[in-house]
């Protein structure tokens, strides 16, 4: 059961005494909030006072000790990028102590705007509208490779030596975790990833799940109002990002997939555009860009397995995830085919 006035994991009076506290003269009427969404990920409240509005992000109910440090880590990361060129959330407070709400959480003003998930609904804003969106996604992504994160208090953000073999030792970690079948493949995916592993270009702050449904979109020319979902940035290998861009923007061959590409929407820029517009942008080497693109769909690949065994003990609820398992061949063979053309 929910109410306006106590959504659940969210105490509203509490809210309010903080912000009366440390913030006087924000709030100017009796606040009411919504949960906008929640799952296994942290959860994000619409909260209003009838004038104003502002987001707050908290870690999941009953979290774990790891996941009350991305509160820290995500209202660092606005709070540095706030000033620069990359669109963010205007960060509001963050508050450590867990006897307000029962964990960690942080406020941020509100950003209008539409998060697009799904090609049936870019469908809508036309051809035009649609590339240009998604061009503009390359664009700002070129702005936040090119923030010298020394330069915004962000220089020990990550450790980004060794970054990409890190990254690959830990999805191979995950992957373990979760296996339970037979995947034809997907080992070979991963041992070639490591004999391949290219020369990372210097650091920058990554996004670390960079697509159109993390932005929001809005306002008279469809800008990028502001990037979300920050939980994975660090500081590595930029091209981590662009390679998930890229694999978020091609085709799966595979019509109602539980998990969409937006590839399909008409006017969408080919993963070539993007690459291309990215290079020219960003000014950097993309030559090696089918290893990061392989990267992506192999973690990807991991991910899905990891919900489909989930599913297999019983531990989802929802939709759609009895065909999750049938996903995971799809995006090993996406990840070996890249690698094999290169």
């Amino acid at each position: 059961m929910m109410s306006p006035d106590h959504p659940p994991g969210l105490d509203l009076d509490r809210l309010r005494g903080l912000l009366d506290r440390e913030r006087p003269g924000l709030v100017t009427g009796p606040l009411s909030g919504r949960l906008i969404e929640g799952g296994r990920s942290n959860l994000t409240y619409a909260v209003s006072d009838g004038g104003a509005r502002w987001v707050v992000r908290r870690p999941p109910l009953g979290h774990v000790l790891a996941t009350a440090h991305d509160m820290k880590r995500e209202h660092r990361v606005i709070s540095a990028l706030h000033p620069t060129n990359v669109p963010v959330p205007r960060p509001v407070l963050l508050c450590e102590d867990e006897e307000v709400i029962g964990s960690p959480f942080y406020v941020m003003e509100f950003v209008e705007g539409t998060p697009y998930r799904t090609a049936e609904q870019l469908a809508p804003l036309g051809p035009e509208r649609t590339r240009a969106a998604v061009l503009n996604l390359v664009d700002t992504l070129v702005e936040l490779h090119a923030v010298d994160p020394a330069e915004v208090g962000l220089a020990d953000f990550g450790r980004p030596e060794g970054f990409l073999d890190r990254q690959l030792r830990r999805w191979a970690k995950q992957l373990d975790a979760s296996r339970n079948r037979d995947l034809a493949g997907i080992d070979e995916l991963h041992a070639t990833l490591g004999r391949e592993l290219p020369r990372s270009p210097a650091p920058t702050v990554v996004h670390g799940d960079y697509r159109l449904d993390n932005v929001l979109i809005g306002g008279e020319h469809d800008e990028i109002g502001a990037v979300l979902d920050w939980e994975m940035s660090t500081l590595g290998d930029p091209l981590t990002d662009l390679g998930l861009l890229v694999m978020y923007s091609s085709p799966l061959g595979m019509p109602d997939s539980p998990v969409s590409t937006t590839a399909q929407a008409p006017g969408h820029p080919t993963p070539a555009e993007l690459i291309e517009r990215y290079a020219a942008r960003s000014g950097r080497d993309v030559s090696a860009v089918a290893w990061y693109t392989a990267f992506a769909w192999f973690k990807l690949a991991v991910i899905l397995e990891g919900i489909h065994y989930r599913y297999t003990l019983g531990r989802t609820v929802g939709r759609g995830f009895d065909r999750i398992g049938d996903l995971v061949p799809v995006f090993i063979e996406h990840g070996l085919t890249t690698l094999q053309e290169g």
